[in-house]
């Protein structure tokens, strides 16, 4: 009988014991844990009710494929139709301005850019117009979130050190020629100054990893990283900077009728034209509350909602962070604040119940995840957690979302999670 079972399943027992402990766990109550859908939407427009849109959707997928609306269930929309309905955007000219407005004619050392044109080059665009001169400071090998300007083995051969020494453009040339990016094929130290001198400023251009090789320069520093910012403009001020902005003091407010950002300012903006960036969205806090009150009120069901940019996760072969935004999620439902408070099964099996095996290492195992949920304690420190991913939920949930959408053509600006919180014993 149990081979016979297994055979629907195409699996084939080793012997008659191992094929009544399998048949056993196959029929468990439920065989399938979390479940991540891309929900296709229209093309989102400014002005569009879109928490209507939201729930609409989500609702008519529901239905179509179909599945049922839970308690707990995840909705995660993407930053990107949230700054869209918001019509939240801004011109070069006006990043210009406000650029002006706070360095007037100074030589502006402009810090730490990351090598994108989808994510950059537009927003350098603006800073170049509103600047006389610009000294464009590159880290090297790489830029904040893995950008490499340099490949490491060529790096090693040539005794550079880039935590001590500030390059030249023509000493950088010297070592390491007109390498284009892997991906790109863009040569960034190239196309950066080019975009610069034809926005009308001079530049001039330096490698280097410490901060206060800027001041060398100018004391007025516009500093482009993005997790790092506080810290870098932390050691400027120290070392005698005289005027430190960051890319989120850039469009705080709205700058002649243009978009704003009163948290980020210009960090987690796109390119939308050749001359206009969207802008991180917000008061996301809204439209996700807007959403959940919605789904409640059409379903009786309480899930929670969140809006997601960039995932935060590390591509090991082009070596890019993926997260070039401030934050995984600008605003979520309270139901997804926290980490994970989980137990390793294997450290379980091999360890505390090491002698157990069948119905009743499944058994226990269900126990102690009972038990651990019913005091609802923080495992934090303990030997059980190890091996558990020690991140934010809105971290992890986030960077689901993110790979589930993607970033192409794929339609689905909604990604509908079912079964997150569940574990072992649910």
């Amino acid at each position: 009988m149990g081979g016979a079972l297994y055979e629907d399943y195409g699996m084939h027992p080793q012997d008659a014991e191992s094929c009544e402990y399998r048949q056993e766990e196959l029929r468990m109550d439920r065989m399938v844990g979390t479940v991540s859908r891309g929900i296709r939407a229209p093309i989102i427009r400014q002005g569009d009710d879109l928490a209507k849109i939201v729930v609409d959707y989500v609702l008519a997928a529901a239905g179509s494929e179909p599945f049922e609306i839970r308690d707990k269930d995840v909705i995660a929309v993407t930053e990107a139709v949230v700054a869209r309905a918001q019509g939240n955007y801004a011109h070069i000219d006006q990043i210009a301005a406000d650029v002006h407005g706070k360095f007037g004619d100074d030589t502006v050392g402009v810090l730490f850019t990351i090598l994108s044109r989808n994510r950059f080059a537009i927003c350098l665009k603006g800073i170049a117009k509103g600047c006389r001169k610009v000294i464009l400071m590159l880290s090297y090998p790489s830029d904040e979130v893995g950008n490499h300007l340099i490949d490491l083995d060529v790096l090693d051969r040539t005794g550079v050190n880039p935590w001590t020494d500030v390059l030249s453009e023509e000493e950088y040339r010297k070592y390491f020629g007109y390498e284009k990016h892997v991906f790109t094929g863009v040569d960034y130290v190239e196309y950066y100054k080019k975009l610069i001198e034809e926005c009308g400023a001079e530049v001039e251009i330096v490698f280097a990893n410490n901060p206060k090789a800027i001041l060398s320069y100018t004391k007025s520093v516009l500093c482009c990283d993005i997790h790092t910012r506080e810290r870098t403009k932390r050691i400027l001020r120290e070392a005698g900077a005289e005027k430190v902005y960051s890319l989120d003091d850039i469009l705080r407010e709205s700058v002649n009728g243009s978009g704003y950002n009163d948290k980020y300012g210009l960090l987690g903006s796109n390119k939308a034209t050749e001359d206009t960036v969207k802008l991180f969205p917000i008061h996301c806090g809204e439209l996700v509350e807007a959403v959940q009150r919605s789904m409640l009120e059409k379903t009786g069901k309480h899930v929670d909602v969140m809006v997601y940019g960039d995932g935060a996760f590390k591509d090991p072969v082009g070596k890019i962070w993926e997260l070039a935004d401030p934050v995984v999620s600008p605003a979520y439902t309270s139901g997804l604040e926290g980490t994970p408070n989980e137990v390793k099964l294997k450290y379980l099996a091999d360890n505390d119940f090491a002698s157990l095996s069948g119905e009743e290492l499944r058994e226990a195992i269900r126990e102690y995840i009972h038990q651990k949920d019913e005091k609802a304690e923080s495992l934090k420190g303990t030997m059980v957690t190890q091996g558990t991913t020690p991140r934010r939920l809105t971290d992890l949930i986030g960077s689901l979302a993110d790979l589930t959408s993607g970033s192409g053509d794929k339609g689905t600006p909604i990604i509908y999670v079912q079964g997150y919180f569940d574990n072992y014993t649910k």
